[in-house]
Order: structure tokens, then sequence, then C-alpha cells
């Protein structure tokens, strides 16, 4: 791999402090914090202690661009070679390996202990659990080897949800592994969407992705049936486990009919980027969403305003 020599002395400090701060590829990290957040009201049904989703949302930060450090560490020769990812801190030699991976474990150990204090031993390990599924299963053993990497390193993107549910309950209930598989299922038409748009780069570096190995029309079929699945286990919140209600059920739908239509556009124009960007611009539109309905929902005085509605009606 071919560094450029770029010493952190000739760098300022706020440049430095951009740097690290990029290693943690901070635009991905909201959404899995939203997803602990969906989990965590429901878990506390719409009453969540301030103080715990404040240390649990930071200790799920931490987890995540621990994890997010250790790609960039792993991956810089690929992302050398790729034009979008060539200016990123490691390929460019901004941040040395052995300071990256420093700063990894530190921000482990950070996350690790401000959970298991504040929170509980269980989201604590939980949140560790990711960051070693995600590199060693996602970045080591899949990402370079299979054309599956996304679906089975996608449960590494879902954990938060069982983060955020442990932390207020300190156990796992059907319905925190239900929210842990629809992230799970909703992972590769999200992700393969994008890699629609940029298997060339993909392919340049022989990352087995989907589209680059079986092919498009493939990846949209594929896209098509998990985007259906995800779809439906959506509903299972609210029957037959009843952890959601009515407003919920009503965002979930429709939502899941927007995402089945963009979904099925993809399915009828597999060869148009812009039919692909449109579906993966949606698709965290969608999560995002989707787990506010979750948070609306349990509000109390959300069922408050619906038996006032019925009592209305009535």
């Amino acid at each position: 791999m071919i560094e450029t020599n770029v010493s952190r002395h000739h760098q300022t400090f706020l440049q430095v402090i951009q740097s690290y701060y990029q290693l943690t590829k901070p635009r991905i990290i909201p959404l899995l914090l939203i997803t602990t957040a969906g989990s965590m009201w429901i878990a506390a049904k719409g009453e969540v202690d301030p103080l715990l989703l404040l240390v649990t949302l930071t200790g799920g930060t931490l987890a995540a661009a621990s994890a997010q450090t250790i790609n960039c560490i792993y991956d810089r020769d690929i992302d050398y070679d790729m034009d979008r990812t060539r200016h990123r801190p490691m390929p460019s030699g901004k941040v040395q390996p052995r300071d990256a991976l420093i700063f990894a474990i530190a921000l482990a150990v950070m996350s690790f202990t401000l959970l298991a204090v504040f929170a509980n031993l269980l989201a604590a390990s939980l949140a560790f659990s990711g960051i070693v599924f995600y590199i060693l299963v996602y970045t080591h053993w899949l990402k370079r080897h299979s054309t599956q990497n996304i679906v089975i390193g996608g449960a590494a993107g879902a954990i938060p949800a069982l983060v955020g549910w442990a932390a207020v309950t300190g156990t796992l209930s059907w319905a925190a592994w239900l929210i842990f598989a629809i992230v799970f299922l909703w992972t590769p038409p999200h992700f393969w969407a994008l890699a629609l748009m940029i298997k060339d780069d993909y392919a340049k570096v022989g990352i087995p992705m989907l589209p680059v190995i079986e092919g498009t029309t493939v990846t949209v079929k594929q896209i098509w049936y998990y985007t259906l699945i995800t779809v439906a286990a959506t509903l299972l919140l609210v029957y037959p486990l009843h952890a959601s209600g009515v407003v919920y059920a009503a965002v979930a739908v429709s939502l899941g009919i927007l995402f089945i239509h963009k979904s099925w556009r993809l399915l009828r124009n597999p060869e148009d980027r812009t039919v692909a960007r449109d579906l993966f611009l949606y698709s965290i539109s969608y999560m995002m969403l989707l787990c506010l309905g979750m948070v609306v929902d349990s509000l109390p005085i959300t069922h408050h305003l619906i038996s006032a509605a019925i009592n209305l009606i009535a």
C-alpha cells in the first residue's frame, strides 16, 4: 500500500481532531442511535429516564466509533485504491495505524465502562460484542470473501437495538429481538442500493459485493425480497407481540408501502442508478421515521389522546 507522507506535526490541532473524528465515520452513527432510542422508548413504555438515555446513546456512540476506527485501520489498503475514500485519514497518512488503534481501544473501554456503571452489564457486553462482531465477522471474515458479507454483517448494525432494550430492562424480550430482526432485514436493501451505485469501486478493489459477483438483476431481486420481508416484520410489533399500537401501525404501513414502491421501481429499472440512489436515501428516512413512530406510539400522551378520541366518537 502507498501512503502519502503527511506528518501530524504539519497539521494544526483542529486538523488532528478532525482527522480522528473522520475515523469514526460520524454520518453512520446517528442511524444506529435512533434504533437504540426507539427500542428504549418501547421498553420503557414511553417513560425513559433522561440520564439513562444520555448514557446509553453516548456509550453506543463510543462503541460505534471504536468499531468504525478499527475498520478504517483494516481497510486502509482498499480505501487508498478507491477514489471516493482515498482522502480518508488512514490512506492519506494523516493518522498512523498505531495511533488509530490506541484511539479505538480507548473508545471501546470508555463505552464499556460507561454502560456497565450507569446502565448495566448486559448493555455494556452487547455494545462490546457489536464491536467484536463488526471487526472479526464482517470486516475480517466476510467483507472480502463472501457476497453475504452485508447480510450476516448486518447483525452488527442491529445490535444497538438490543443495547437500548437491555439498558432499560436488564433483559432481552421477544420485542427486543424483533426490533433487532427488523434492522437486520432492512440492512441488505439499504446497503445493496448503495452498492449498486458504487459497484465499480468495489470491483476495482476486489470486494465481492453482491452486484459485483452476481450482477445487477440478481441484486435488485434480493432487494425486492428483503424489502417485502422487512415491511412484514415491522407489523409483528403490533400483532402478535402487542409491543406497539395503532400510531406505530399507521406509520409502519405508510412507510412500508412507499418502501415497497421504491423497491419495485428498482426491480423494473435495475440499471438506473438514479432509482437505486432514491431507494438508498429513502431507506435511511424509512428507518429513522419508523423508530420515531415507535417513540411517539409509546408516549403516555399518545395513549391518552387515542382514548379521548375513542370516547368522543363513542
